[in-house]
């Protein structure tokens, strides 16, 4: 296959054919050389599968059991289908375990380190044919909001993987400010168009494009990876419950406005008794009205603590501890409006009415939590406005209805938040 390269040489794209089925120590190099008609400047694309194959990469357990082991983080899953991130940083179907063209039973993990392979088969050929190469090794990906799969490199060595043009201009003098071309994922696709699992071709020679290789390996197709703090879709739908983490030591980077507007919006899909709408959030945006609150609760408290027989210096030493509230640069105090709520003559159906619409008040913030973490805001929920109702709806000038129900704390993370304890659901469950 041939094609022109904006106004430059041709590009042609030539299938390597005659190959033999690969097993695990099969020289990929000394194949490859014998089969294909190579010259300085090509740029040779090998499927992964034959690679992993020569590698001893393939396993005789059960495919689920195989993607659990090369999965460290579930993306998405919809019934069998398990969008998984390798160890890799690689985010693909299953983990990239494939059981196609392979013996029954068996299934082909993607090599242990692509970028390694590909540069140990660019180093193989030069010594075997003298060549100035470039190599890359892929795999296939299906990508979000587009319909098919493509392939997509995992690994490289003497290719430039990704061409910046930032900086340049385009046709009308403008310069460009976001352009950058994964071209290794370019020539991937590009040769994957003459070989594939139903042609029994895995490798192909891309020829033309000279100007992309460089003399060392270079980054690897690594670097097409982008950085978990750069991804804006970095939460999965199985990541999104997971992204909510309590964090109690905030920087003093001011809190997007338009974020906590977004995050109260999905506050608001929470369920509610009656068709009602409980909720209300009270965002003290400024450091009097912070201040204010905190001063009035922690009275409060202290004059609780006293009620309860504690001396000067137990409370002395319980007011020291760190309040989140006091380091956050913006506090959202929660509160339920629980007028809709149904009036009855006996005390335990009006109990259950009142749990109600504190469980939707529940749902809401949780609600909130999570989309904050999804906006990169750190948060952490804190109970002290439930043990002083009046005090904080006095101070915050709060309609008679308004119950505070906590106080929440929004800032940008300064610290890391400790690992979840594993817990086994069914510790949590009862079945009958």
């Amino acid at each position: 296959m041939t094609a022109p390269m904006m106004g430059s040489a041709p590009v042609t794209v030539i299938p390597v054919t005659g190959l033999p089925e690969i097993t695990a120590g099969s020289d990929l190099a000394a194949l490859i050389a014998d089969a294909a008609d190579l010259r300085d400047g090509d740029i040779l694309v090998v499927t992964s599968k034959i690679v992993s194959k020569a590698e001893g990469r393939v396993v005789t357990v059960p495919r689920e059991q195989a993607i659990e082991a090369e999965t460290v983080r579930v993306v998405a899953r919809r019934g069998p289908t398990i969008i998984a991130q390798t160890r890799h940083g690689l985010v693909l179907a299953a983990a990239g375990v494939d059981e196609s063209n392979t013996a029954p039973g068996t299934v082909v993990l993607l090599p242990a380190d692509p970028d390694e392979s590909a540069r140990r088969i660019r180093k193989a050929l030069h010594h075997r044919t003298g060549l100035s190469l470039g190599v890359l090794v892929t795999d296939t990906m299906g990508r979000p909001w587009r319909a098919g799969q493509t392939d997509n490199a995992v690994g490289a060595a003497g290719v430039i993987p990704l061409r910046d043009h930032r900086g340049e201009a385009d046709t009308f003098g403008n310069l460009l400010e976001v352009t950058v071309a994964a071209v290794a994922d370019e020539i991937a696709s590009a040769a994957d168009l003459v070989k594939g699992k139903s042609r029994h071709v895995p490798v192909a020679v891309v020829r033309g494009l000279a100007g992309l290789l460089t003399e060392p390996d270079g980054p690897g197709a690594r670097a097409i990876i982008r950085p978990a703090d750069e991804d804006m879709f970095r939460f999965g739908s199985a990541d999104v419950p997971l992204a909510r983490r309590t964090i109690r030591a905030f920087t003093a980077e001011p809190v997007d406005a338009g974020a906590v507007r977004r995050a109260v919006a999905t506050a608001l899909t929470a369920p509610a008794p009656h068709h009602s709408e409980p909720w209300r959030f009270v965002i003290l945006g400024t450091a009097g009205a912070r201040t204010a609150l905190l001063d009035a609760m922690l009275e409060a408290w202290i004059a609780d603590l006293r009620r309860d027989g504690f001396t000067e210096e137990q409370i002395a030493r319980r007011i020291r501890r760190g309040d989140p509230l006091r380091q956050a640069p913006l506090i959202v105090v929660p509160c339920l409006v629980a007028d809709a709520a149904h009036d009855y003559p006996d005390e335990r159906r009006s109990r259950a009415e009142q749990a109600m619409f504190v469980v939707a008040m529940g749902a809401a913030v949780q609600n909130l939590l999570i989309a904050l973490a999804v906006e990169g805001l750190g948060s952490a929920w804190i109970s002290s406005t439930l043990f002083c109702q009046d005090v904080a709806a006095e101070v915050m000038e709060l309609p008679g209805e308004w119950r505070p129900m906590g106080a929440i704390a929004i800032g940008h993370p300064a610290e890391q938040a400790r690992p979840r304890p594993p817990r086994d659901p069914g510790d949590f469950i009862l079945t009958r």
